[in-house]
């Protein structure tokens, strides 16, 4: 590893490309590291965040056949924002194709907030693939979590949800979700342009256990703002597209699987609670609980733990 970070080393990946996946969505997808090594698949978060050079980082390149690719309407994949034809269940069918096209038997998964949450969906119905999970920032997607992050966050930053909340008339402040929905799934590109601004600003305001300039601006770019805001508005008004509390419900799919769950003490997008029930579900799972974290993947003592975790799947037998 690089004497001054964290994690590996940038990489480049060494091949790329667009997979079409139905008459609509076309998915970026990369390959970097070893291309006879372990394979492992970095699920982004969001929905909508997409992938980025820095995602590599978190596995050893000489060990790891290191997959990324951007999800429906995410990043480099096309169109950017498309909500229609945008589900969980098609999300599974397209990481399914990606592993068929690439000649990959089992993986290794790793993934962080919305990440934790596809990768749980993907591992529940598709286990015979599944090598084992690395998970951060855990998001089940039940009602209470979603209510949490229209509401609850404005505990914890009070003067950035009043400015979330403010964006929208007073009169139909009652259902923030709702009254999202509606801008950023409107046909004039002006009004859905500043929701997702104001939506993706809120989420990146909230990020870091002390707050990012630099993450704030990305947030609030075109390129992000419209994945994220669109995308976070879509899959938490259909709940994900799942029955309530499915991904605890169904753990007897996965119970076998060896977790190991990453999770910021003072994460305010994605509280512990979440963690610490996905943990009591899981047999197999070690929790490591980072005492001063907030909820991105980006910060020291999470990006530390979850390169000693695929170190620990690496190193330790359990492929």
């Amino acid at each position: 590893m690089s004497e001054n970070t964290l994690m590996f080393p940038p990489i480049e990946a060494y091949r790329h490309g667009m997979l079409p996946v139905d008459d609509l969505h076309r998915l970026y997808w990369e390959e970097s590291g070893n291309p006879d090594g372990q394979p492992v698949l970095f699920l982004h978060g969001g929905p909508g965040g997409g992938t980025s050079p820095n995602h590599r980082r978190f596995f050893d390149p000489n060990h790891y056949r290191i997959v990324l690719f951007d999800q429906r309407g995410a990043g480099k994949s096309l169109p950017l924002g498309e909500y229609r034809q945008n589900t969980t269940q098609l999300l599974i069918e397209d990481i399914e194709k990606l592993r068929q096209m690439l000649g990959i038997d089992q993986w290794l998964i790793f993934g962080g907030s919305w990440g934790s949450t596809l990768a749980l969906a993907y591992g529940q119905a598709h286990p015979e693939v599944c090598l084992g999970f690395v998970l951060r920032g855990i998001f089940l997607c039940t009602r209470a979590e979603v209510d949490w992050f229209l509401h609850g966050m404005g505990h914890f930053f009070p003067e950035v949800h009043a400015a979330f909340a403010h964006a929208i008339p007073a009169q139909e402040r009652g259902d923030l979700l709702q009254a999202y929905v509606r801008r950023l799934f409107c046909d004039d590109p002006t009004i859905y342009t500043e929701a997702a601004r104001n939506w993706s600003r809120y989420e990146g305001s909230c990020l870091f256990l002390t707050p990012q300039a630099q993450a704030i601006a990305d947030f609030e770019s075109d390129t992000v703002s419209l994945g994220i805001g669109r995308l976070e508005a879509h899959y938490m008004q259909h709940g994900a597209f799942m029955e309530e509390d499915q991904l605890i419900l169904n753990m007897s799919k996965i119970r076998h699987l060896p977790a190991v769950i990453v999770q910021g003490r003072y994460d305010v997008i994605c509280p512990p609670v979440s963690a610490y029930r996905l943990h009591q579900a899981w047999p197999r799972s070690s929790l490591k609980m980072i005492g001063d974290a907030g909820h991105a993947a980006m910060e020291p003592g999470i990006a530390a733990e979850l390169v000693r975790a695929t170190e620990q799947f690496k190193n330790q037998g359990f492929f």
